[in-house]
């Protein structure tokens, strides 16, 4: 604490300005340029400075004006008549209580003119009751709590003080978000008027009314483009009536903004000759839930309060918040003046708008807590809660002491290690802990802060970055062996100790963030992966990146285990409560295997493996767009260039190296990627044309579903099984899970040839002991629609179909099936199997454990001869093991489902080896629909190539189990591994990589033969950075020499390869 001659406490001179003790030495991005321009959330008429554009309004009024009600005095009238009949009221006081209604309160008349005459009166009587009840009341305080809705309108009175937040009582405008402008949308949307009356109560002098009006929106073009920005075609009817030309023309300007961005735009203006402060807020609808009530807590906790507050839809999909801020007279001086707080409030707008109601909120509501410090804590918050369980070295102890022994006993482990992760902390006693302990919040806060915040302005920095974060000047922010200590000092218990120290892992962790970019649409962070929160013993390979992104709808990460690494973004959804907490705490693990799979899937491309998992959370289902909008753009604030100050400010970059992430489609995410494409486009990314694969053809991508990418690998993989054994596939009986409406189950469905038995998709199941009618499946897969369209006329009388939302069914043979979502989800896993080949092509991971297969084995032989995993994670390892030594022929996901990494590794290197016209000219698909003679013969040969990788690798797994008796998916595993090593090896072996000669005889053998002849190999290697070449290089000879010698070659092998290709 600073005394009064301005030394702190213990007698140290405080610093000075906030100046990042890292930023100058901090190791920057190489090569850093000039950003472009702001794609998103802006603040209007920022140039050069990172304050927001100060106008100065001369009107003083509220800038809406309502139409005059004609018939208000004789309203008035008919309200007092009806009083009077109800008898409640005494005489005397009918009529000063009506006109103190219709003329103190500050009601315009649009509410006069929209409610009915008994409505009103219903209001003045319940005004009044509150008066007779704050009489009865020994502190006689006046306390009102009227709520009255309509079917198109409501009406929110109640008494409270100016600058606070209220933390009990109704909560009106919690309701007004929850009810009204969280679920707005254009077909159904509600605009909101809210002002605070003048006068303040005599009752309770420190309070005031605070009235609330909604009204249903009826617009004159109810769908116009998304785009759309004319004011008058896309405004309410109400607002058009009542706004005053500056209101449009302050609208209007702020609408042109927001069409053109992803988050919130920010306008502020002086109201002249007064201290009261203008804020516009606009947004795209349903892009910030809760944000009308956080707005609330936010410019109360600077001592600010509002005297009015509109809420207006527009039909093109964009929300305007405009506020009228002024100084709270009754609230303690405690804060910075209005001037200085405004800038501060106009500054976490954007951090509200990532989370507008974080887990700490009421903390923050009460001032406990800053804004900062209790997203801070929030973001922790899950950071703790998905790294916390783990199973420690107890656990460790007892895997290695039953090492090798009993299937039972691997079954017996699989079952602790589930218990142990859910109920050794769970998110809710994880939380209870971190709200036990807000000065320690504070503290951790201000060691991330000085770490982690850069004053770009010195001295004349505006930015308040918080209220506590101030302390900064006059506390001294810890080291991490003194906040330990603090925190030893200060917890009551070990648990406690256990989740207050993982903010000091937190912390450590983080590499670089844009926490404190002034425009954000989501938190991100890059994070260092480390031993200290990912145990060796379960997370055995290490990953080389990894991101966390947390939003308002959704918390996703993305892993990488290498520099240079491909692999598809998925959006996992919960259809209950209780999958959505169990998709929560497997989030990361989930993320994990994905990536980790994707590695050894990765062994003849050149990119390592990575994965992005986005959950929505439960309350956001339906926001799969807005959730993946904000995870990329958020990903791409610590991939790219700091932009226009103010805008995109310079961050802390401890990781000190440039960082380009290749993605790809996967579950849910298909429709999004050419989004996501033209998006890092529009910001600038040299890297755009390479950002994303599985694009649509317009923009150069190669859809893995349009030519059955990932299909022609997984059956390639079932072919070899009928080649090796000599089976006549026509007599294979097969069941699928993923339907005709996937893109793996569609073409598995279009290029097989064997007879269908059963199909399990997302609608229901569908059996045919007899065989299903293959001309019908084919029907459904080219129309890509699930089996609940499946004619059933054309089923056998054995035949059936049970749909999830069905109850009570009765099958064929008598079997009754109490519920179709039930039977559903474990029909895959039903004993008494009537088939011949499993190819699981969807469904969640680990639909098959080593806990369900018991069902599968039966007398100790597998009742499925083969199996070929299409879906990934879909058979879990042991599960794999057990199947295999109960006779089941199993090739596995990381093997056969490799087509669509092989796809998209190709048109990642067509894009980097064109320039930008050649780009369009040869790999993009014309308006007309017309494509390019060198689109088609490049698809042809990327599907060659998949299906001789395929074959090659097949044939090797094959050899190998012959000679070796390994289980098939142990080999799978080791042939990967030893790729990937010997991959990492070559790739920094300078002495093979300078060999000139060998190296260009290796491209021409690595490189698509039509890409060499369309650019040239010379040009393709001058375009394509060093990095990816080098990556190219290592997993074309690695491959290829494992394939041909194993993975486990004598020591003279790889000497005997490289000599026979430099002959």
């Amino acid at each position: 604490m600073a005394t009064p001659d301005g030394t702190a406490a213990n007698g140290s001179v405080p610093p000075g300005p906030l100046q990042n003790k890292l930023v100058q030495q901090v190791i920057r991005t190489p090569d850093r340029q000039p950003s472009p321009q702001p794609t998103l959330l802006g603040v209007p008429g920022a140039s050069q400075s990172n304050q927001s554009l100060h106008k100065i309004l001369s009107d003083h009024s509220s800038g809406y004006v309502a139409p005059k009600f004609e018939g208000k005095k004789h309203q008035m009238e008919a309200v007092m008549d009806v009083i009077e009949d109800k008898g409640f009221l005494p005489s005397e006081f009918v009529a000063s209580e009506t006109e103190w209604f219709y003329n103190a309160l500050g009601f315009d008349d649009m509410y006069f003119a929209t409610e009915t005459v008994d409505a009103i009166a219903s209001n003045i009587l319940s005004l009044y009751a509150a008066k007779l009840a704050a009489f009865a009341r020994d502190d006689k305080k006046l306390e009102i709590r009227l709520q009255k809705e309509a079917a198109d309108h409501a009406v929110y009175i109640d008494t409270s003080k100016p600058g606070i937040s209220m933390l009990e009582g109704p909560r009106f405008e919690q309701r007004i978000d929850e009810k009204y402008i969280d679920g707005s949308r254009a077909s159904r949307s509600y605009r909101v008027e809210s002002f605070r009356a003048s006068n303040a109560l005599p009752e309770n002098p420190t309070e005031s009314l605070r009235c609330y009006f909604i009204y249903q929106c009826e617009f004159n073009q109810a769908s116009p483009n998304r785009n759309e920005t004319d004011i008058e075609k896309i405004g309410e009817r109400r607002f058009l009536q009542k706004a005053t030309k500056k209101t449009k023309e302050i609208y209007q300007e702020i609408i042109n903004y927001a069409v053109a961005r992803t988050g919130p735009v920010i306008e502020m203006f002086d109201m002249e000759g007064t201290r009261e402060k203008r804020l516009v807020l606009a947004y795209r609808q349903g892009s910030a839930m809760g944000v009308f009530s956080a707005l609330s807590d936010l410019y109360h906790y600077y001592g600010v309060t509002s005297s009015r507050k509109y809420v207006e839809q527009f039909s093109n999909g964009i929300t305007i918040i405009s506020l009228y801020l002024k100084p709270a007279d009754n609230v303690v001086n405690k804060h910075p003046p209005i001037e200085a707080a405004i800038h501060q409030i106009i500054k976490e707008v954007s951090l509200l708008f990532c989370i507008p109601q974080n887990k700490l909120q009421g903390q923050f509501a009460s001032g406990n807590l800053s804004l900062q410090e209790s997203i801070y804590a929030h973001c922790v918050h899950i950071f703790v809660q998905q790294f916390l369980n783990r199973l420690g070295p107890e656990y460790t102890s007892l895997v290695a002491a039953l090492k090798g022994d009993t299937t039972g006993h691997a079954e017996l482990l699989s079952k602790i290690k589930k218990r142990l992760r859910n109920e050794t902390f769970t998110s809710d006693y994880i939380l209870e802990i971190i709200n036990r302990y807000p000065e320690l919040i504070r503290m951790l806060y201000l060691s991330f802060a000085s770490t982690h915040y850069v004053q770009t302005r010195g001295d004349r920095d505006d930015f308040i970055p918080t209220l506590s974060y101030l302390r900064l000047n006059v506390d001294q922010v810890l080291e991490e062996s003194a906040i330990a200590d603090m925190i030893s000092r200060t917890v009551v218990n070990q648990h406690d100790h256990t989740v207050m120290s993982y903010f000091l892992i937190f912390n450590r962790a983080v590499l670089k963030t844009n926490f404190y970019t002034p425009t954000k649409v989501a938190l991100s962070f890059r994070l260092k992966p480390s031993t200290a929160y990912l145990p060796e013993q379960e997370y055995p390979q290490p990953l080389y990146g990894m991101f966390l992104v947390i939003g308002s709808e959704f918390r996703g990460f993305h892993l990488r285990f290498r520099d240079i690494a491909r692999g598809g973004i998925r959006i996992v959804k919960s259809r209950n409560r209780e999958f959505y907490n169990i998709n929560a705490r497997t989030q990361f693990d989930e993320n994990y295997n994905l990536a980790n799979t994707q590695q050894r899937k990765n062994k003849d491309i050149p990119e390592g493996g990575s994965k992005g998992v986005i959950l929505l959370d439960y309350n956001h289902q339906d926001k799969e767009r807005v959730a993946f909008e904000k995870y990329i753009d958020s990903i791409m604030d610590l991939l790219l260039p700091p932009t226009s100050p103010g805008i995109k400010d310079p961050i802390v970059d401890l990781h000190g190296q440039e960082e380009i992430l290749f993605m790809g489609p996967d579950e849910n995410t298909a429709g999004l990627v050419d989004w996501a494409t033209e998006h890092a486009r529009t910001r600038g990314a040299p890297w755009w044309k390479s950002f994303f694969t599985g694009k649509s053809p317009k923009l150069g991508g190669i859809p893995h579903d349009t030519y059955g990418m990932t299909t022609l690998s997984v059956r390639e993989y079932i072919l070899g099984i009928y080649r090796k054994l000599n089976l006549d596939p026509a007599k294979i009986r097969k069941m699928q899970t993923g339907g005709p409406d996937g893109d793996l189950g569609s073409n598995e469905i279009l290029l097989s040839n064997e007879t269908y038995v059963a199909i399990v998709d997302g609608s229901g199941v569908l059996v045919d002991p007899n065989g299903l009618n293959h001309d019908e499946l084919v029907r459904l897969a080219k129309k890509r629609v699930m089996i609940s369209d499946f004619d059933l006329s054309k089923l056998s009388p054995q035949g059936y179909r049970v749909l999830v939302d069905e109850k009570s069914i009765t099958l064929p043979d008598g079997e009754k099936v109490a519920n179709g979502m039930v039977f559903r989800n474990t029909f895959h896993s039903r004993p008494g199997h009537f088939y011949d080949l499993f190819v699981p092509c969807g469904g969640r991971p680990e639909s098959i454990s080593l806990e369900t297969c018991n069902s599968l084995i039966q007398d100790g032989k597998s009742t499925i001869p083969y199996m070929v995993e299409g879906a990934n994670l879909f058979i879990t390892q042991d599960a794999k093991l057990r199947l295999e030594r109960a006779g089941t022929i199993l090739y596995k996901d990381a093997s056969a489902n490799k087509g669509g990494v092989t796809s998209s590794s190709l048109e990642v290197l067509a894009s980097l080896s064109f320039d930008d016209q050649g780009f369009l000219d040869n790999m993009c698909v014309n308006q007309d629909g017309v494509v390019p003679d060198f689109y088609k013969t490049y698809v042809a040969e990327v599907q060659a190539t998949i299906q001789r990788n395929a074959r090659l690798e097949f044939d090797a797994i094959w050899r190998e189990h012959e000679v070796s008796g390994k289980p098939r998916s142990v080999l799978s595993d080791e042939l990967s591994w030893a790729i990937t090593k010997l991959d990492e090896e070559l790739q920094n072996y300078e002495e093979l990589w300078n060999n000139i000669e060998l190296r260009k005889s290796v491209f021409k053998d690595a490189l698509p033969k039509t890409l060499q002849q369309k650019i040239g190999l010379e040009k393709i290697l001058e375009r394509v950075p060093d990095k990816y070449l080098r990556a190219i290089f290592g997993s074309y000879l690695s491959s290829r020499f494992v394939y041909e010698m194993g993975s486990t070659p004598s020591q003279f092998a790889f000497f005997e390869f490289m000599r026979s290709r430099m002959v």
